[in-house]
């Protein structure tokens, strides 16, 4: 019988998931990647759950056609809104043998690992902050832990337009960040809830109190991949290894490719691709 393998499809809405998707190749830099931002219909972080989930299938679905048996959605807007639907209805239909997984429940298993006051905070885009992933999650493992949740709705449109490090960014970096930390000053721990958040997080971190930790997202997702592969050696070896990454984008790739030198520090060239069939 033919053994089929593929790449590990690293799904966005946009640019935020290049933070993910760096992590993992080095952690992990032996397999092939496919990364899928869907540009041409970012931002999720403010259209309702039923268009998120329609979006991320689209996107997962496609994925899939490029032979991907796994796929990370590296967007915490589409793990919020609609990661739990695509695993418990669509891939029994699809093909039940593929995975899909999301940043949202590792970070969550660290962070709650981490704290010692019990109280975490949550800065992340308007629609992860509405969806109550976070709060779910965290009370899932402990009901004791309070979160608080500030939305940023300014911070991505800052980092997209490469604006994030001049000093205009830094009175709106300190006003969430203050507006966070005053509805609880226990918070020893903050998620930064969204990928583009990492790029920030120099500034984040002078406007916090002394002691509070950010939780970043891709190291902890990087090593959560690696463990689950070491846990499910059936899907390892549908993992192709020749150590290569094609970028993908629903929008102009020129654009995509001069956009993603803010988050990675190399030289890319994208391929447009459309998702709906």
């Amino acid at each position: 019988m033919t053994k089929i393998s593929g790449p590990i499809g690293i799904f966005d809405s946009g640019y935020g998931g290049l933070t993910i998707l760096e992590q993992i190749r080095k952690e992990l830099p032996e397999y092939d990647y496919l990364y899928l931002g869907d540009n041409a219909r970012t931002p999720y972080g403010t259209r309702s759950f039923d268009v998120v989930y329609r979006f991320t299938l689209q996107c997962v679905e496609y994925l899939f056609r490029q032979g991907c048996q796994l796929v990370i959605l590296a967007c915490n807007t589409a793990s919020a809104k609609a990661l739990r639907t695509i695993q418990q209805n669509d891939l029994n239909k699809i093909d039940p043998t593929r995975r899909v997984l999301g940043v949202i429940r590792p970070t969550v298993e660290e962070v709650v690992k981490f704290t010692k006051t019990k109280h975490i905070g949550l800065l992340a885009t308007s629609g992860t902050v509405l969806s109550d992933s976070y709060p779910l999650e965290i009370h899932k493992i402990d009901p004791d832990i309070v979160v608080s949740s500030e939305a940023c709705p300014l911070w991505v449109p800052l980092i997209e337009n490469n604006e994030h490090l001049n000093e205009g960014a830094d009175y709106f970096v300190k006003k969430y960040v203050s507006g966070l930390m005053s509805k609880d000053s226990q918070i020893d721990s903050i998620i930064l809830g969204c990928t583009h958040y990492p790029l920030l997080s120099d500034k984040i971190t002078r406007e916090l109190p002394h002691g509070v930790k950010i939780i970043s997202q891709g190291e902890i997702v990087a090593r959560s991949l690696s463990d689950y592969l070491h846990r499910h050696p059936e899907m390892e070896e549908k993992c192709s290894r020749n150590a290569t990454c094609r970028y993908l984008t629903t929008e102009n790739p020129g654009k995509f490719s001069s956009s993603a030198s803010i988050f990675l520090a190399e030289e890319i060239r994208a391929e447009h691709v459309e998702v709906s069939e």
